[in-house]
């Protein structure tokens, strides 16, 4: 398995004769791109933004870095920064040769990394001699902590099958990618040359991916023919700079005046904010495979955690087996259970196949109702109820005692051969971070504390269940 050359450690990216911003980072370390950027404050104030003077750029410490603090109180409901509508950076949607050729490269980008798209434009202006962005781009940091710059030996470390999939999906886009940029670009001119003549290679493409997939928002845009508002990334100077928290104390809100078409975005307090806070926004109810993919860190103890299983026959027929429950279908399913599982988006050509343990649910509904029915006795009993019942796990029972006996335990006994999965212990993970060591392989070590953890957390939580139903059993047998 391959990674991207690590930024710290990789020759110069971009040379040119009349060219010299390097769009590659130095081998010094540094917490940003330049050692001694302007001040990103001051430039918001002097471009028409606002900033409450109770607001500081702080050391947030690991894993965030740089960080928003007050100090001093602020009370809920303060307007923290506010930026007019020059100042984001969006992807350009018109303008000269070089931004057309811009766009042009953008079309090979598929939606789902729709990062790269403004990390284009954000290499453009990086490239840009007196950028009116450059304050804002110097103070991005040098070098980011997602795993497409991890060492390949902590890539492997992650040791969860689907973020090695995207880890390694990504990493073959920039290096194919950058062919793209190579051969699109190679032969214009010098006027029309979206970077300005410069080479881009890629690791300067996953620089700038990965700027702007752990700093951008989504917000509205444009007012579209319709009446409605285009959702357009942008990346927000000053406000990228609020850490992420489920209950964060800031909120960014979008305003308009009717005397004014132009849009302010604005980051609010949404409590009231002491001394020495940081300021939080929420980035989103995600999982930990997207703050590492996209932001670099992993949030421990994660209510959004899960882990996600393919849904397969035999697998399913194993674990069954393995928690003694007989006559398992789940590889030959009967023809009414069959439609079932079509309903359920589990057969069929266009069937979604990942289903999900974890998370606020604990078992995704689409696998608790194929399971409930598939080790159901009968047709007549599951079609009386309705699959929205099924796929609850509040609804305790709906089938019987014994049915759901045995579909807690199936999935039991999914979630031991999910860990068993793991090449390593969480006990041996932890004695390992206790030790020391590189910021990538904490965080790899981090990522699979915390699958593991979840893993463990629905078991306890399905043997509960297991155990309360069985004394519901034997108290009903006893009356």
């Amino acid at each position: 398995m391959s990674s991207l050359i690590n930024p710290t450690t990789t020759k110069t990216l971009i040379t040119s004769a009349t060219f010299r911003r390097q769009l590659t980072t130095s081998s010094a370390v540094t917490q940003r791109l330049v050692s001694n950027p302007p001040d990103l404050i001051k430039w918001v104030k002097t471009q028409g933004g606002f900033v409450h003077p109770f607001v500081k750029i702080a050391d947030s410490g690991p894993p965030y870095g740089l960080g928003l603090v007050a100090h001093q109180d602020i009370p809920k409901g303060s307007d923290l920064i506010a930026l007019p509508e020059h100042v984001p950076l969006k992807f350009p949607d018109g303008g000269d040769g070089s931004h057309q050729n811009l766009v042009n490269l953008a079309r090979n980008v598929p939606e789902e990394l729709w990062a790269m798209k403004l990390g284009l434009k954000l290499l453009q202006e990086r490239a840009k001699t007196g950028s009116f962005w450059w304050p804002y781009i110097s103070n991005l940091p040098e070098t980011y902590t997602v795993p497409i710059f991890f060492p390949g030996e902590d890539i492997q470390n992650l040791q969860y099958a689907p973020l090695l999939h995207q880890v390694n999906k990504r990493c073959r886009f920039l290096l194919d990618f950058e062919k793209e940029v190579t051969r699109q670009v190679g032969e214009l001119k010098l006027q029309d040359h979206p970077f300005g003549g410069a080479d881009v290679d890629a690791s300067s493409l996953g620089w700038a991916m990965s700027a702007v997939s752990s700093r951008a928002f989504r917000l509205h845009g444009k007012a579209l023919q319709n009446g409605n508002r285009g959702d357009v990334p942008m990346m927000l100077p000053l406000i990228d700079m609020c850490n992420h928290s489920f209950n964060p104390n800031a909120e960014i809100v979008q305003e308009q005046s009717s005397s004014d078409p132009k849009m302010l975005v604005k980051v609010v307090a949404g409590t009231n904010i002491k001394e020495r806070e940081h300021m939080t926004l929420n980035y989103g109810c995600l999982g930990n495979d997207f703050f590492l993919l996209d932001y670099g860190f992993v949030v421990p103890s994660n209510p959004y955690e899960c882990i996600e299983l393919k849904y397969d026959g035999g697998l399913f027929d194993a674990a069954s087996m393995a928690a003694g429950v007989s006559n398992p279908s789940f590889s030959s399913p009967a023809p009414w259970q069959k439609q079932i599982l079509s309903k359920l988006n589990l057969e069929g050509e266009q069937a979604l196949l990942k289903v999900t343990l974890g998370g606020p649910k604990i078992v995704e509904g689409r696998l608790l109702a194929a399971l409930r029915a598939l080790l159901a006795n009968d047709s007549e009993t599951v079609q009386k109820h309705d699959l929205n019942k099924l796929k609850s796990l509040s609804n305790e029972a709906p089938l019987g005692l014994a049915n759901e006996t045995a579909t807690l335990r199936t999935l039991i006994a999914l979630c031991v051969i999910a860990l068993n999965h793991f090449p390593t212990k969480m006990m041996d993970d932890e004695a390992l971070l206790e030790k020391g060591v590189s910021t990538s392989t904490e965080l790899a070590l981090q990522f699979r504390i915390q699958k593991k953890s979840v893993i463990i957390d629905v078991m306890r939580d399905l043997t509960k269940r297991v155990k309360l139903l069985s004394s519901n059993e034997s108290l009903a047998s006893q009356n």
